[in-house]
C-alpha cells in the first residue's frame, strides 16, 4: 500500500488516497526536556567520565524551525571518536551544527532497514519539518541512541537496538511489542560526514540494523512525509532519479545503497557472512 504521493511518484506509480498530513490529525511528541538539558544547549559539552571538551558552542536562531523538531534538539546524543569510543555527550543540536562538526564533533547513530516477509524494503521520505535533510528519501528509520544507561550499553549493540526500537515507534508508529531486539541483525558500522545546508549536517558512526518482519505502520507526519515498501528494481529506479537530480536522497542511504545494500538484500536469509563488528567502513 502506497502512502504519500511524492515517494510513489519517485518510482513511477499513481497513488490513491491522501498524504500523511491529511491522514493524521493527532501529533506525537517524543521528547524529555529538563532544565538541565535546556541549559546545556548553548553551554560547553556535557561529558561522561573524566574527559572534558572546552568547545564553545555557537548560538543559532531556531525560531523559524518546526517547534516539535526544535524540542528534539535538546536530546543528549553520544559523543564518540573516529573509532566509536565513547568520549562524552552533548545535545542533538550541538552535534548537528556544521561549526561543531568542522571542529571534530562525532556522534553515534543507526540506520534500520526494515523488510516485510515479501522481502520488500520500507523506504520513507523525511518530512519537510525535519531540520537536517528535509524531504529526502531514505531507509526505514534513521536516528541516534541517547546518552542514557539503556542506550549506552554496547554488548552486541544492545543499546543501539533499544534506541532503534524507540524510534521505530516514534517515527513509524510500530507498536513496541512488535519489535523483538533478538530479531534485529546488527551488521556493521559506517563512518561519514555530510552537510545538509550551511548550518546543519551529520558526522556519525552509523550502526546498520536489519529487521525482516511484517509490522503495523502508523507514521508520524511530523517525521515522515511519505513511505512505501519497494522492490530492488524500484530502489534502482529511485537511485537513477536521484542521480539525475529529480529527487534527493539522504547521504547515508546513498552511501549504503551504492556500496552494500543489494549484496545484503540478496542474502537476507544468510546475513551472517556479512556481519563485521570490528571494522568501521569509512566512506
Amino acid at each position: 500500500m502506497w502512502r504519500g504521493r511524492t515517494l510513489a511518484r519517485a518510482i513511477g506509480y499513481a497513488v490513491r488516497g491522501r498524504g500523511l498530513e491529511a491522514e493524521h490529525a493527532a501529533e506525537r511528541i517524543e521528547v524529555q526536556l529538563s532544565a538541565q538539558l535546556l541549559s546545556t544547549c548553548s553551554r560547553n559539552l556535557c561529558v561522561l567520565g573524566q574527559i572534558r571538551h572546552s568547545v564553545t558552542m555557537p548560538e543559532i536562531n531556531t525560531s523559524h524551525l518546526d517547534e516539535k523538531q526544535v524540542q528534539l534538539l535538546a536530546e543528549m546524543c553520544i559523543l564518540i571518536d573516529e573509532n566509536d569510543n565513547k568520549i562524552g555527550a552533548d545535545t542533538k543540536k550541538n552535534c548537528h551544527l556544521n561549526e561543531n562538526i568542522d571542529k571534530g564533533l562525532i556522534h553515534r547513530a543507526f540506520s534500520v532497514f526494515l523488510f516485510n516477509t515479501e522481502n520488500k524494503l520500507l523506504l520513507q521520505q523525511r518530512s519537510d519539518a525535519k531540520i537536517t535533510f528535509p524531504g529526502c528519501f531514505t531507509n526505514s528509520c534513521c536516528s541516534h541512541p541517547l546518552s542514557n544507561p539503556g542506550e549506552l550499553e554496547e554488548n552486541n549493540a544492545i543499546g543501539v537496538k533499544r534506541a532503534a526500537k524507540r524510534r521505530l515507534k516514534a517515527e513509524l508508529g510500530i507498536p513496541l511489542e512488535e519489535v523483538d531486539l533478538n530479531e534485529m541483525d546488527y551488521l556493521t558500522r559506517i563512518y561519514y560526514k555530510a552537510q545538509s545546508d550551511g548550518i546543519w549536517g551529520e558526522h556519525e558512526v552509523d550502526y546498520i540494523l536489519f529487521l525482516r518482519k511484517n509490522v503495523t505502520l502508523n507514521p508520524d507526519p511530523n517525521e515522515i512525509k511519505s513511505y512505501c515498501y519497494v522492490s530492488k528494481e524500484e530502489v534502482r529506479e529511485i537511485l537513477k532519479k536521484a542521480a539525475s537530480g529529480e529527487i534527493k536522497l539522504t547521504p547515508w542511504f546513498k552511501i549504503i545503497a551504492d556500496t552494500f545494500l543489494f549484496k545484503w538484500w540478496d542474502n537476507l536469509n544468510h546475513l551472517s557472512p556479512f556481519v563485521d563488528h570490528e571494522k568501521i567502513h569509512r566512506l
